[in-house]
């Protein structure tokens, strides 16, 4: 029987004792994934971000420098899972916050959801390993532990529009290569 859709632990944690997703009830549509390794997520609430904050109530100016130090300690964390997850050519896989991430971690996806791309599986660069997105907003750092789960994954189909130009675009590297600014 053909693979159809489904996931794989990537080799560089293949004796770790990563857990593949998993839903927890019967009636649930998410897989849910785990962290790989215990992994802290600072907060948002730093110190170059809170005097960018006290420069723009107070209409300051402010350099470049400062402005990045500011915008840095901004910047979403790419928290592994260890997993990679293979499909149909005409499927994605969906990742979404857990709904308790928010209320008991103040963790958050930046991007809403993520979507993971049939073509991503066993990418030249990391293997098609997938990583969560996550920000802490919360007062204080968040250390996640290993096998704590902070996402869930759906398996989805998708269509294409009528008339469209097809992409001749192949995926060559991991997480953000197909960006084309």
């Amino acid at each position: 029987m053909m693979k159809q859709r489904g996931f794989e632990i990537v080799s560089k944690y293949a004796d770790q004792g990563v857990h593949l997703p998993y839903r927890t009830t019967q009636q649930a549509a998410g897989y849910d994934f785990e962290c790989a390794e215990d992994f802290t997520l600072p907060s948002i609430w730093r110190h170059d971000v809170l005097h960018a904050f006290k420069r723009l109530r107070h209409r300051e100016p402010m350099t470049t420098a400062e402005l990045e130090a500011g915008q840095h300690d901004l910047k979403p964390y790419l928290v592994p899972t260890g997993i990679k997850a293979y499909m149909q050519p005409d499927e994605v896989l969906m990742l979404a916050n857990r709904s308790s991430n928010p209320l008991k971690h103040n963790l958050i996806l930046p991007n809403g959801v993520g979507i993971i791309d049939a073509d991503y599986y066993n990418n030249e660069k990391n293997e098609g390993e997938i990583f969560v997105q996550l920000v802490n907003v919360g007062l204080h750092d968040v250390v996640i532990k290993k096998g704590q789960r902070i996402a869930q994954g759906i398996f989805l189909p998708f269509r294409l529009a009528d008339g469209e130009q097809a992409p001749q675009q192949e995926r060559r590297g991991g997480f953000g290569s197909s960006d084309q600014h």
